[in-house]
């Protein structure tokens, strides 16, 4: 990695400081508190994890050793005892919580029901059981491939329940996708529904996995589980596939929690790298537990009071560490949503917040980028006063869709809580804490207190103020990734070797670019693959983003590069327009224009693209590696199984 840093370009003055009364309340109560945390954890980090540890979290039997750290392997709260499922329902059936809604769940076709923590808990323990009966032990992997339903979030916690790792493979993927999962994993079960509901069409689930494990096509796996959702026939295979209301009819809602090691594995999510196999992250269970309560504790500063709603699907790191284990373990009140804004209610995140009264809303820049282009009477139409804090989520935000968020969505009262981590750290790395922190739109500002986080060159020495650099963490933390499923090397490789040790110091990087600022606030500028380089300059995509973004004209835009024979590289932007914005020479000529005045020529597009979609993820990340292919003229290449919809990539292709 001998290239030179990536070039800071984009400049954000604005400056959002808690609201006083706020900050009275919070847990994290104002810069001096968040500084005092951060310092006493970078101090001794061990003993920092340690007290949390013994006062957030209820253990069956503690721990001998906090941190056995043997780079790049680290177990947490060695020798420790306990089970996620315990702190996440057990422990609050003694208190008033019993009876406090645990999950609130709406159907995309209207329908809904609330989960109290009692009868999540009964839920819980019948599926457990009945996973027990089809001869699922501690130990087994289970394959979980699910609408957003509840039985997809008890599904997860049945699993950890009896200490049967799970797989969550969001709904929305492949037979062939489901296939290498299920192998990779050697999963002997697989969890599923006969189809869900996904902007007014019903997905077929069950005829999925039919065909990833027709003949004998995933050979470990024994037993098929069924949620009967949509109510379309299905093929069930005598002996293999069984209904899941069927044999809750039998099953007992009396299951004990498996007790377990900290360190054994509590589940295995696959995220795709772009070339070759998935890679599956595995994450244990104590520090995972705790790194999720304390991160959703304090990051979104839960009280008893809140409604709490997370637009993620459990399919995705998102969804297992904030929709269900980190909310949960609080004892939080977490909302469910099967659907998704689409055509026929564009306007339906709205109607959710108004209709249960949510409190705290986190969803992606990407959302909402689509929720600008959809126009403001969605939002206003909506009574939204109930909301305190907002949140983002999955990849940088572009400051003038954080200004709208509050504006819009926040009414300029809400704290903007906007995060980066990844499915490997298992929780928040960098955010504000919203009583603590004064937010700069754009920037993810400060590292949790435990985080120890820099910017370095390529050979690991700290650049300086607003040096672009790489983004790497120097210290473990409870829920970092512990392995790549059956492949250690893997693990080494992708995430500790590419910055080399300096003496004993070892640098997780997982492929971010980043800069910090005179005031010490982390801009993440994208991953380091999305980057152009022109004439010796390597700037981050994000930046030059926020300049189109910030035109009135544009909704939302990706930039990727192509080759050019004299800089080396020529920036190629696809430009999605606000409402019925006429396309043309014209307007390209402007919006070049306008990132030139921006950033600078050297950052001025050397071609726009006008589209009305982009290649996205089904988490809503922007696939730019697929976008650079279609620039550049080649043919797309590379793992395609997480993008959601194809069609984009063929009117993409007809327009150019």
């Amino acid at each position: 990695m001998a290239e030179k840093n990536i070039e800071s370009v984009l400049h954000e003055d604005r400056l959002f400081p808690p609201a006083p009364e706020f900050s009275q309340a919070a847990h994290v109560k104002g810069a001096e508190h968040y500084e005092a945390l951060y310092d006493e954890a970078k101090a001794d980090p061990a003993a920092f994890w340690a007290k949390l540890a013994g006062t957030e979290l209820d253990w069956f039997k503690e721990w001998d050793q906090v941190l056995d750290w043997q780079p790049p392997n680290a177990k947490w709260f060695v020798g420790g005892q306990m089970n996620i499922t315990y702190n996440c329902l057990d422990r609050h059936l003694k208190t008033w919580r019993k009876n406090k809604a645990a999950i609130i769940w709406e159907g995309e076709p209207g329908d809904s029901c609330t989960l109290t923590y009692a009868q999540l808990h009964r839920e819980v323990c019948q599926v457990a059981n009945m996973l027990k009966g089809l001869g699922v032990g501690k130990g087994d992997r289970v394959a979980i491939y699910m609408p957003m339903v509840p039985e997809a979030a008890i599904a997860m916690l049945a699993c950890a329940r009896i200490g049967a790792p799970h797989s969550v493979v969001f709904g929305g993927f492949s037979a062939e996708a489901l296939r290498d999962r299920l192998n990779d994993a050697q999963c002997k079960a697989v969890i599923t529904a006969d189809g869900g509901f996904r902007k007014d069409k019903v997905v077929p689930l069950k005829p999925q996995v039919d065909a990833a494990i027709a003949d004998n096509a995933a050979p470990s796996v024994e037993s098929v589980l069924v949620v009967e959702r949509t109510k379309q026939g299905v093929t069930m295979e005598s002996g293999r596939d069984h209904w899941w209301h069927e044999l809750k009819k039998e099953a007992s809602a009396d299951c004990p929690p498996e007790p377990m090691d900290s360190e054994d594995m509590l589940f295995v999510l696959y995220t795709s790298g772009s070339t070759g196999k998935p890679k599956g992250v595995v994450h244990t269970t104590a520090g995972y537990n705790l790194y999720t309560h304390m991160t959703l504790k304090w990051a979104f500063d839960i009280q008893d009071t809140d409604v709490y709603w997370c637009t993620a699907d459990v399919g995705w790191i998102t969804g297992h560490s904030y929709i269900v284990y980190g909310p949960l373990s609080n004892g939080a009140t977490t909302v469910m949503y099967e659907g998704a804004p689409r055509p026929s209610n564009p306007g339906c995140f709205w109607d959710v917040v108004e209709k249960y009264g949510v409190t705290i809303f986190y969803t992606a820049p990407t959302a909402i980028r689509a929720f600008i282009k959809m126009g403001d009477e969605h939002p206003n139409s909506r009574d939204l006063s109930s909301l305190r804090i907002l949140g983002t989520v999955g990849e940088p935000i572009n400051p003038e869709a954080w200004i709208w968020y509050h504006r819009v969505i926040g009414a300029e009262k809400c704290p903007i809580v906007d995060t980066w981590w990844q499915t490997e750290t298992g929780g928040f790395m960098l955010t504000p804490l919203p009583g603590a922190i004064a937010t700069k739109p754009g920037s993810a500002t400060k590292p949790f207190p435990g985080i120890i986080a820099d910017i370095v060159d390529a050979e690991g020495n700290p650049v300086g103020d607003n040096e672009g650099g790489y983004l790497v963490i120097k210290h473990p933390w409870p829920s970092m990734i512990r392995n790549v499923y059956g492949d250690s090397d893997r693990f080494r490789k992708t995430y500790w070797e590419g910055i080399p040790p300096k003496g004993d110091q070892h640098f997780y990087f997982a492929g971010d670019g980043a800069r910090r600022d005179q005031d010490g606030y982390f801009w993440v500028m994208g991953r380091v693959d999305d980057v152009v380089n022109v004439s010796g300059h390597r700037l981050g995509t994000m930046e030059i983003e926020s300049a189109l973004v910030s035109h009135p004209a544009v909704a939302e835009a990706a930039v990727v590069s192509k080759p050019d024979e004299v800089k080396g590289e020529e920036i190629v932007a696809f430009v999605i327009l606000e409402g019925s914005e006429p396309a043309g020479d014209e307007l390209s000529a402007t919006l070049k224009k306008h990132v030139g005045k921006e950033i600078g020529a050297i950052a001025r597009p050397g071609e726009i693209r006008f589209t009305d979609a982009l290649p996205k993820t089904r988490s809503g990340k922007i696939m730019r590696r697929l976008l650079r292919n279609l620039a550049s003229g080649q043919d797309i290449s590379g793992d395609t199984s997480t993008l959601e919809d194809r069609t984009v990539l063929d009117r993409l292709r007809a327009s150019s």
